[in-house]
């Protein structure tokens, strides 16, 4: 499980993760279905009214999330790619890369932050977290205690951390894959787990962001995985309303509905945006403020064009991004880790951005996109 918040915009940077009761952990499960949490400080009852604030800031037109929750072993994978090491200074630089880029507020709502880059600082000596409040971008933080075994699974697992949520705040990662299931323990315990984080989020000023992830893996139809995905919906909102979550104030991070990766046939994104709308319609709430999916291993290109598709008519919520690698690829593979290259690296990755802006104004063409942008980042059995 992953732990993530989010800050309050005017949050000082010393107090922007609010105290929380220490409660029992609640195990989750992954039949490689992945549920992520994060939360943004405000909340039910006292908190209520700005909570939904708080939640509707990150679901504003034309901005979504950039994801860079990465573990330190992830985000070395990354840069070992551009053959630098797994350093605590590289990783400050590639961050500070990142969230310093000018104009990246006009597209960009919202950070999720992994624990470490919390504490870390410009070269300069700004905290990250500033930096990210003078921007008008809600930081979060992650803290993610990793995988272990669901008993009685279809060896399937789940990611820990509902235990110490107190200490963190929370994002609650989970997993399924639909090759190897999901088995009705695995659902049941994800959405339980699920709930019950949004639940004390909210009871501690955090916006929850649900996050149940269908994983690419497999050779199914799309028909599949909308069957799956319904039936993993359906048990997140029967807990979420069990546990009297407030639904205005909360944020979901679906995957898109599409056929498994290594399926014969590949989907348009006309198609993709009719299964996975056909998903939401069925099974989310309008109360909801915003939709924000995550790209799952799909290219930078494919992911823009499968939310312009989504956006090509009103939605009930606002239907956006929080993108990790569709926002990062060519960025990092632009600055190879060269001081000399940062401001072509920012430019990168502020076309990626303004590109899923325009994509969530249902704006967006792909004309002028380079190849990188349309090279897919599926890995089998990714985890984050």
């Amino acid at each position: 499980m992953a732990c993530v918040s989010f800050a309050k915009l005017n949050a000082p940077s010393s107090s922007w993760i609010g105290g929380q009761q220490s409660l029992p952990q609640r195990s989750g499960s992954s039949a490689r279905l992945a549920t992520r949490r994060v939360s943004l400080p405000i909340r039910a009852g006292a908190y209520t009214d700005e909570l939904i604030k708080t939640a509707k800031t990150i679901a504003s037109p034309g901005r979504g999330i950039l994801a860079i929750d990465e573990s330190n072993a992830t985000c070395g994978k990354r840069l070992s790619s551009i053959g630098l090491d797994n350093t605590e200074p590289n990783r400050q630089a590639y961050r500070q890369l990142l969230l310093t880029t000018p104009g990246l507020g006009e597209y960009i709502s919202g950070a999720i932050l992994f624990e470490e880059t919390l504490y870390q600082s410009t070269t300069d000596g700004k905290k990250f977290v500033d930096v990210l409040h003078d921007q008008k971008i809600v930081p979060g933080i992650k803290v993610d205690k990793g995988l272990v075994p669901l008993p009685g699974s279809n060896n399937e697992s789940w990611c820990q951390g509902l235990d110490g949520l107190s200490s963190r705040s929370a994002e609650y990662y989970k997993q399924v894959s639909i090759p190897c299931g999901p088995s009705a323990l695995a659902v049941k315990e994800a959405a339980w787990g699920l709930a019950r984080y949004a639940a004390i989020s909210q009871d501690n000023g955090l916006v929850p962001i649900v996050e149940p992830e269908i994983l690419l893996d497999g050779d199914h139809p799309i028909e599949r995985t909308l069957e799956v995905a319904e039936k993993v919906w359906a048990e997140v909102f029967y807990y979420l309303a069990e546990n009297n979550v407030i639904f205005e104030g909360i944020l979901l991070k679906p995957s898109m509905v599409t056929p498994g990766a290594e399926h014969k046939e590949r989907a348009n994104p006309e198609t993709i945006a009719k299964y996975t709308l056909t998903m939401l319609k069925r099974r989310v709430p309008p109360a909801v403020p915003g939709i924000m999916f995550l790209s799952g291993g799909q290219s930078e290109m494919e992911a823009t064009l499968n939310l312009h598709a989504m956006n090509q008519s009103p939605n009930p919520w606002h239907v956006s991004f929080s993108y990790a690698r569709a926002l990062q690829n060519t960025v990092l593979k632009t600055w190879q880790g060269r001081p000399e290259n940062v401001e072509a690296a920012q430019k990168a990755l502020l076309v990626r951005a303004k590109a899923n802006s325009l994509a969530q104004l249902g704006k967006y063409s792909a004309e002028g996109e380079s190849e990188e942008a349309k090279k897919g980042m599926f890995v089998k059995g990714y985890t984050y």
